[in-house]
């Protein structure tokens, strides 16, 4: 590496403030999950709008992360990156004060839309501050195994937050987080004077995406509630497909488009992508299932359902710091993702085997295996999905990771109650007759349902396997031309 394309002397700090903050967010999706219960009993709202405590946050987060992208790669990721931490923490302090649904709804809708601005700033600063092989491997590990551990450290936390202070601490932990990490971007993060881009905003494309993204997350929340065949879940659908289809036309024709078609027509991170969306269905349906398998029908405590879920976040850091970031610059990105998919696909397969009084013992490898194998997959995922992507586009291509994420995990929730449900109901008639102990035959119906959810988890993380292993095809990330040509856009550092 010459002289003058030395890279930035603080990038291992600024990493830990840029993890930090991704660690805020991802715990958010799942640390209020826990907390629901008793801020329903709190506030007095309805069991229809549990969920949309839920959806809201997942609504804005979702549908606003391509726009993000846009805004950071445009304004700054550093100062996107800041003004989504202020506006995080802001969020969280009106949540954890909400005095009624409607302030509690509105905060969480806000917390989406900060984090739709703060994702991908992060993810992009990343990529454009670690230009090396071997270093952006080790960093994309450390912040891999955050992005993947971050949902099972936020239903421990979340357990103990309510178990022990009370439900709006949920909120406020946010607020420490935020402070923490604005501190760091303030003095430690710099980032590249060069390669953001100029353009102005494409509105269009905002509106089409942001609508598209919105009716297809809702369509699969309504699909839930309402059923498949239900009018309004099937104009939903049709909406989302319209609209994402108009999307792709105007941004094929516009001068500066939000999501230049380049970003995911590459085949690589195009296949990183899909069967990154899918892994997620497969990985939100295990916390969904399990935690309501865990306290239901094993009787476990909030918290001690958190930590029951600390194997699999210890596999998530082994398969990526260890196993992931080690093999990544030796072995092309396939032989990593489609054997971590299958591997983590396996420890489903053992958790379909759960019944009445399944012991922990017997749940423990599944947890293991589907750790590691996420870990494994999602190191090379993240480093893959912004490889080699033109400088002015690392903010979108950025954002398309979180995406993808964001709406399988949305999908995952919708799709797979869905299945437990129709399975549910199917096992109840079936076995109504023969029943002896109504409350035993409840607990098993139940099992039943998660169980099947968890089979349908299972093929959907195989074929997230196949669909890595075929359209991915990129050689080893050695210090080849695309890291080069990022070099060569990046000769100097913002001070």
């Amino acid at each position: 590496m010459s002289e003058t394309l030395q890279p930035d002397p603080r990038r291992w700090k600024a990493l830990f403030f840029i993890a930090l903050a991704q660690l805020m967010v991802v715990l958010d999706a799942t640390v209020v999950n826990i907390a629901l219960p008793r801020a329903k009993e709190d506030l007095g709202f309805a069991d229809s709008t549990t969920q949309w405590v839920i959806t809201a946050y997942a609504l804005a987060f979702g549908g606003l992360l391509l726009f993000g992208g846009r805004v950071a790669d445009l304004w700054g990721r550093r100062r996107t990156f800041m003004v989504g931490l202020v506006g995080f923490a802001a969020a969280s302090a009106l949540g954890g004060a909400a005095v009624n649904t409607a302030m509690l709804l509105g905060a969480r809708a806000l917390q989406g839309v900060f984090g739709a601005l703060l994702a991908p700033a992060a993810l992009s600063l990343l990529a454009v501050m670690f230009t090396d092989g071997k270093e952006r491997a080790k960093a994309f590990g450390i912040y891999g195994a955050v992005a993947g551990g971050g949902g099972a450290i936020g239903l421990i936390l979340g357990g103990a937050l309510t178990e022990y202070l009370n439900w709006r601490w949920t909120f406020y932990v946010n607020i420490p987080f935020a402070v923490v990490a604005i501190a760091g971007a303030v003095m430690v993060i710099r980032e590249p004077a060069v390669g953001l881009n100029r353009n102005r905003l494409d509105i269009p494309g905002v509106l089409l995406v942001t609508l598209g993204l919105v009716s297809l997350v809702y369509g699969f929340t309504r699909a839930e509630s309402e059923g498949w065949g239900d009018a309004s879940t099937i104009g939903l659908f049709v909406a989302a497909a319209v609209l994402l289809a108009a999307f792709v036309v105007v941004e094929s024709r516009v001068s500066a488009p939000l999501l230049p078609l380049r970003v995911i027509t590459d085949r690589n991170r195009g296949g990183v992508y899909l069967s990154l969306g899918m892994a997620v269905i497969g990985m939100f349906g295990l916390f969904l299932f399990l935690t309501l398998y865990m306290q239901g029908v094993l009787g476990y405590k909030p918290l001690v359902n958190g930590f029951a879920f600390l194997p699999m976040v210890a596999g998530m850091v082994t398969g990526s710091t260890q196993i992931g970031a080690r093999l990544m610059t030796r072995v092309p990105a396939r032989y990593l993702m489609a054997p971590g998919f299958v591997v983590a696909s396996l420890g489903l397969l053992i958790l379909t085997q759960i019944d009445v009084n399944t012991s922990y013992w017997q749940i423990l490898p599944g947890l293991v295996l589907m750790g590691l194998g996420m870990g494994t997959a999602f190191m090379p995922a993240m480093s893959l999905a912004t490889y080699g992507v033109q400088p002015r586009d690392a903010g979108v291509a950025s954002a398309m990771v979180n995406t993808s994420q964001q709406v399988g995990g949305a999908i995952g929730t919708a799709l797979l109650s869905t299945v437990a449900h129709s399975a549910g109901t199917s096992y109840a008639k079936a076995h109504m007759a023969t029943a002896t102990d109504p409350k035993l035959f409840a607990l098993q119906t139940q099992v039943h349902s998660y169980s099947i959810a968890i089979w349908a988890a299972f093929g959907i993380l195989l074929l997230a396997g196949v669909t890595a292993f075929t359209l991915i095809n990129a050689g080893k990330p050695q210090h080849d031309e695309s890291t080069a040509a990022v070099e060569d856009a990046v000769p100097v550092m913002a001070h």
